[in-house]
């Protein structure tokens, strides 16, 4: 017998709790556990007026954009109405049934104005790294560095080549940004180089074709992360060269000994960072271990001796050829010593002619000079530094967790969508890229940390 709905007289007062109705196991009930907003209202006061109409609540808008970053929720209009709808965002966000949504507008003008005067969001991530501390996730014995490039929002066809520079009319709040950080290390100090393209859209973002593919507009996310369990300890946003990316790996590791005291005892990075003056900064300025392939140009093809293949004898400062024979800097003494570094940071050790003339293993060494002549970077001794622990297991051990950051990068833009950048300039990169990494965490505190007790649904 087929029944029939019956329909009755709807009541006049519900009884709905949120509570009940977000399930125990929901990434939002884990994650909340870990927020700490407490601070955000005294951070920002003084960017507020005393008097006047009562602004949005900070704290929802923080949680909605960690809703969005952590969900991949790319559109800050799509998020009003997801937030709208769906309620475990609302009980996240504090904001009950009848709770109002704030206009997706808010999101922009409070991102321009408070939002960056007072680096709430710097403050944000740095507020949940301290947490990351807090549950012994951080060792502070092994970090990793990396790079990753994330497609600007430019089209690639509405480009000014870079020899002509941008439009004398051209003007935004992008272009704004983009002159305050021509003196930037990361950014237009970073090479001399100019773009080969220029986008008026965005012209921070450097025309790349690292990739292999089209050549396109892009910024660096640089990410230093502590090997134990990749937690991200900081994050820094730069033009997508590898100079600029060195330049931010040393910002990051200045100012997470600067904020966190974490200074670690060695440093797992690929070989764009094995330069000789970054390595030097490691060893002898910062205390930490080189864990990073040395960039090293010396091996000949042509199948005469390479600079490998002599002897250097730090004590007497001089090289010694398969021969036997040395090659020294000056090869006569001179009235007033000659200590100061040459002005390409390379010195240069020089055989006698006479030696050379008279071996037997001439046409092998030097078949096209009258003498073999070595050269030694200043900074080589770092660089031997870093060549002994590649030898060791640690280094093959440090060359595997390395991995980790990749990984990171590959959560960012397939689970967190964060594949191309929605905001504009530099500062829009850096909001986007402190948001994504603060979610990051927020997800690994939540997946690495059980609830002490149950949460009743």
């Amino acid at each position: 017998m087929m029944g029939e709905r019956a329909v009755l007289q709807e009541p006049l007062f519900f009884g709905f709790s949120l509570e009940r109705h977000v399930p125990a196991d929901h990434l939002l009930r884990a994650i909340d556990r870990f927020i700490d907003l407490d601070g955000v209202r005294q951070h920002l006061a003084p960017f507020y007026s005393p008097i006047g109409r009562p602004s949005i609540d900070p704290e929802l808008l923080i949680r909605m954009l960690l809703v969005g970053y952590c969900f991949g929720i790319r559109s800050e209009r799509r998020l009003c109405e997801e937030v709208h709808l769906n309620l475990a965002y609302r009980w996240f966000c504090r904001l009950g049934l009848d709770g109002d949504v704030p206009d997706h507008s808010t999101f922009s003008k409070n991102r321009h104005g408070r939002f960056r005067d007072s680096d709430l969001l710097r403050h944000l991530f740095e507020t949940v790294v301290r947490r990351c501390m807090a549950e012994g996730l951080v060792g502070g014995e092994g970090f990793a560095v990396d790079a990753s490039l994330i497609k600007a929002d430019a089209n690639r066809q509405r480009c000014v080549p870079g020899e002509e520079g941008l439009p004398a009319a051209a003007a935004s709040r992008a272009i704004d940004e983009y002159l305050a950080v021509l003196d930037d290390a990361a950014f237009g100090a970073a090479t001399p180089v100019k773009p080969k393209f220029i986008s008026p859209a965005d012209p921070a973002s450097r025309w790349t074709g690292a990739n292999k593919g089209l050549a396109f507009f892009a910024y660096s996310t640089n990410y230093l992360i502590d090997l134990d369990h990749a937690v991200i300890v900081d994050v820094e946003p730069s033009s997508a060269v590898r100079q600029a990316e060195v330049a931010a790996a040393r910002t990051m590791i200045e100012r997470v000994h600067e904020q966190h005291d974490l200074r670690p005892n060695r440093l797992a990075a690929d070989a764009a960072y094995g330069s000789a003056e970054m390595l030097e900064w490691l060893v002898h300025q910062q205390g930490i271990d080189p864990h990073i392939p040395v960039i090293d140009k010396s091996a000949r093809e042509d199948g005469t001796f390479s600079r490998s293949d002599f002897t250097y004898d730090h004590a007497a400062d001089l090289y010694e050829c398969p021969g036997g024979k040395v090659l020294q800097r000056n090869r006569r003494a001179f009235s007033a010593p000659r200590d100061d570094p040459p002005p390409d940071d390379t010195y240069r050790y020089r055989a006698s002619k006479a030696d050379c003339d008279a071996c037997e293993l001439k046409p092998r060494c030097c078949p096209n000079t009258p003498a073999r002549k070595v050269t030694r970077s200043i900074y080589e001794g770092a660089r031997d530094f870093a060549r002994a622990i590649a030898k060791t297991d640690a280094y093959v051990n440090s060359r595997r967790q390395r991995k980790k950051v990749e990984m990171l990068f590959a959560h960012l833009k397939r689970i967190l969508k964060l594949d191309r950048l929605r905001l504009r300039g530099p500062c829009g990169a850096r909001d986007e890229f402190l948001l994504a990494a603060t979610a990051q965490n927020l997800r690994k505190l939540a997946k690495l940390i059980p609830p002490s007790t149950p949460t009743m649904a």
